[in-house]
């Protein structure tokens, strides 16, 4: 029911008007009214929600059924003499809840599976963890391709999908889901405003008086391959820090693959235990050890 100063207004004007002039006025008397009513709220009243956000981040990125990425992985140490190790990496998805990394060197190798909830980790012919380091779960937006698993994923790692914002990074207009910008103190996944792309993932967050808590993976140089998006570069952050970067040198959509290569069971029966396993269950400093399921292939490698 309109207010009795427009309903008056608006039917004294029908008498000596056209009606499209009298809609324009009364449009544009509205507009007015909605400025005057959300002035301070206005940015706010036009941000999707998370869901609906996540919904069209996914169908953006586009659907298969397998992926194969090859790359290159680069570790940064601050007490290597080159500063950085390089090493070749494959990576097989199995879309939505099954993954394989291979990493390469001259003198080891490193296999990492993670199958619907569980994992395992062979460096050198043993296995050496039961479970996923912090750094490796940079692949989840990807594995993960639909709203609801997301929903269900982003959760886990403390970030609250019904929370959403807009703000900015490096000028680049975003959709914040899970806290207010600028907060940046709680776990986030920001998405391009325009492109539905998303570009940054802090996994937690920390305070301007202590970044060393933060953990953050930034997604670059998205690129169409039979209608999937795949970023060409990713870049890991703890605190202010670039820890570890990732350039992508070939895609392949759909193709095929070996069951055993994605089996725990069978890779169990056939790598022996190293004599110190990493165990499956969360330590309360885990942002610490997150590197742990690396230290023993780092040590090869050197």
């Amino acid at each position: 029911m309109l207010p009795m100063f427009l309903a008056t207004k608006f039917k004294k004007a029908r008498i000596k008007e056209p009606m499209a002039h009298i809609m324009k006025k009364f449009a544009a008397v509205l507009v007015g009214l909605i400025i005057f009513w959300g002035s301070g709220t206005l940015a706010n009243a036009f941000v999707l929600l998370g869901p609906h956000i996540l919904e069209l981040m996914r169908k953006e990125l586009g659907t298969a059924e397998r992926l194969f990425v090859s790359q290159k992985l680069i570790l940064y140490q601050d007490y290597l003499e080159q500063g950085a190790i390089v090493l070749d990496e494959k990576l097989r998805y199995i879309f939505p809840d099954t993954f394989r990394s291979d990493i390469y060197s001259e003198y080891a190798e490193m296999i990492h599976v993670f199958s619907k909830g569980r994992s395992v980790t062979v460096i050198d012919g043993k296995i050496t963890s039961d479970r996923v380091t912090q750094l490796d779960h940079y692949k989840d937006i990807i594995l993960y391709n639909s709203r609801e698993l997301l929903e269900d994923r982003l959760p886990k790692f403390g970030l609250d999908v019904y929370t959403s914002s807009v703000g900015r990074f490096h000028g680049r207009l975003a959709y914040i889901v899970g806290a207010q910008y600028p907060d940046e103190t709680v776990p986030q996944l920001w998405v391009d405003k325009n492109t539905f792309k998303p570009f940054r993932w802090i996994m937690f967050g920390g305070t301007l008086e202590n970044r060393e808590d933060l953990l953050e993976f930034r997604f670059f140089e998205w690129r169409l391959v039979d209608k999937i998006w795949y970023p060409m570069r990713i870049e890991f952050y703890q605190g202010e820090n670039l820890v570890r970067m990732i350039e992508v040198d070939e895609i392949k959509v759909n193709p095929p693959f070996d069951d055993k290569f994605f089996d725990i069971k069978y890779l169990k029966s056939i790598y022996p235990r190293a004599a110190s396993i990493i165990p499956e269950k969360r330590e309360s400093n885990e942002l610490k050890e997150v590197e742990k399921a690396l230290e023993d292939f780092q040590k090869i490698v050197e």
